[in-house]
């Protein structure tokens, strides 16, 4: 084992792996900067050319377009409210407003730090956990899947600011919105009043940039001021985000084992552990009203967690072929093209190439957030520009990320839809964020229930892990209810 750690490890520098290598993280690096294209889109475009290539080449150029998109998609989430990829949207929170205060540097250098730490321990975890974690995802099935799903609408309590009843609401909406499309059961359309386009349910790249963005660009251009309405000095820089990284180790460790978990499980992924991590920022925090209005801890959790999922994803899809997500999906693709069986035998004939996929992604992501560093003070600048200058190529970059990931005019219809519902929300203090969460995780409630009802009828809510999930959110309701409790006594 430890000859094939550190074997992958030098695999990494051969000159054409480690050329295939900065190509993978130059692609990622833009399309996590322009919003909505996503990885699954960029992977799909790049398989032709892993053909010709040797399967260490191959998946160096892969994983390292995919291990950096979530690094650099939190730029546009920081700078200017608009998410660079749907998994960075969490960001937005708390990283936006600190742009606006003038504490852009500070808010970049804390996501990149957390997400380096994050990546580098989902990495390492895929490398420890690969040979022992067969029992572990064999137990979850259908009715794990709900229980976890529904365990996700517990932390609606934590995202719903001063009114758990606005977030309850907001939440029903997005599980709402979630049903649009064909019904999984029977095949017939449901709520898309005879649209041919709401076939396939609302994309949720749309509704990110619609909630988020819009309302940000529209302020900006009322305000007719920059992003940052005050300068900071060394307080904002960019040295005293990756000083928070540390001196809050406690919330930047276990987001990313947060991450890392739901990457594990497959079904869920990044658009669902970024808003547990940031969710349990805040229940974890004795001040939470701080959070949404600025504070580090709420872009130290959601940056961990975006980062250290991909390392949990490619545990079941080594050791078992069972892709976890879209992306995964493609990257099975790709193993499948070279060749190579996901299973067994990456433990034992291809253990070098498993364990080179660790350092593919530590190196990757060390890459990327030194080059991130050393161009920082110039992008934080961009806050200080007159908002009139920006608005203009915000709009281009959010309507061309609408239309990217789908290639429809449809999806920038919707952009418009939701950045109007987005606007009302933010004007009548409704929270956003339990809207997408009821959006993410509808469809994964409404297909696991079903499965495990034809399976099991009500019986599969007394499987013993289904209990013991169902449990953990109800007594995280409730303390997190006696917290907020305690804390206005």
């Amino acid at each position: 084992m430890l000859d094939a750690f550190f074997s992958g490890f030098l695999q990494v520098f051969t000159l054409s792996t480690f050329s295939l290598l900065l190509l993978g993280i130059l692609i990622g690096f833009v399309v996590g900067i322009l919003p909505g294209i996503g990885g699954a889109a960029t992977l799909a475009l790049m398989l032709p050319f892993v053909f010709d290539m040797t399967p260490r080449d191959a998946f160096a150029f892969l994983l390292g377009t995919l291990a950096v998109t979530s690094t650099t998609g939190d730029i546009t989430s920081i700078l200017f409210g608009v998410p660079g990829e749907s998994i960075s949207a969490a960001l937005i929170l708390d990283g936006h407003p600190m742009a606006k205060q003038g504490e852009a540097g500070r808010a970049l250098g804390a996501a990149l730090m957390s997400s380096l730490v994050g990546a580098i321990i989902g990495a390492f975890v895929l490398a420890a956990v690969i040979p022992v974690v067969a029992p572990l995802v064999l137990t979850f099935k259908s009715p794990e899947f709900f229980a976890l799903s529904l365990l996700g609408i517990t932390f609606v309590a934590s995202l719903s600011g001063d009114s758990m009843l606005k977030g309850i609401i907001a939440a029903g909406v997005g599980l709402v919105l979630a049903m649009i499309g064909l019904d999984p059961q029977s095949g017939i359309p449901r709520y898309t009043f005879g649209m041919a386009q709401l076939w396939d349910g609302i994309g949720l790249v749309p509704v990110t940039v619609g909630l988020f963005a819009i309302p940000e660009i529209v302020d900006l251009w009322v305000r007719g001021t920059s992003i940052a309405d005050k300068r900071v000095g060394k307080l904002g820089g960019v040295w005293q985000g990756v000083k928070d990284t540390f001196a809050h180790w406690g919330i930047t460790l276990r987001c990313s084992l947060i991450g890392t978990f739901i990457g594990i499980i497959p079904g869920l992924g990044a658009a669902v552990s970024q808003w547990m991590a940031y969710a349990h920022a805040v229940q974890s925090s004795s001040d939470k009203h701080r959070f949404g209005a600025g504070d580090v801890r709420g872009v130290l959790g959601p940056g961990a967690a975006n980062n250290s999922g991909l390392g949990g994803s490619l545990v079941p899809t080594i050791a078992f072929g069972i892709p976890g997500n879209v992306v995964m999906a493609l990257l099975l693709g790709a193993f499948l093209i070279k060749g190579i069986v996901p299973g067994p035998s990456m433990l034992s004939k291809h253990l070098d190439l498993t364990f080179a996929f660790v350092w593919f992604i530590v190196v990757s992501n060390l890459i990327t957030v030194a080059v991130c560093f050393v161009f920082l003070e110039q992008l934080a600048k961009i806050t200080h520009i007159r908002g009139s200058l920006l608005v203009p190529g915000l709009i281009l970059l959010i309507f061309l990320g609408a239309y990217a990931e789908a290639k429809s005019t449809f999806d920038m219809g919707l952009v418009l839809i939701f950045g109007f519902i987005g606007l009302l929300m933010e004007y009548t203090a409704w929270p956003r964020p339990p809207l997408l969460l009821g959006l993410v995780l509808g469809a994964l409630i409404e297909r696991n229930f079903f499965i495990s009802y034809e399976i099991h009828a009500l019986g599969f809510l007394l499987r013993p892990v289904v209990v013991v999930i169902l449990l953990t959110g109800c007594l995280a309701l409730v303390y997190g209810r006696l917290k907020s409790l305690w804390s206005h006594d």
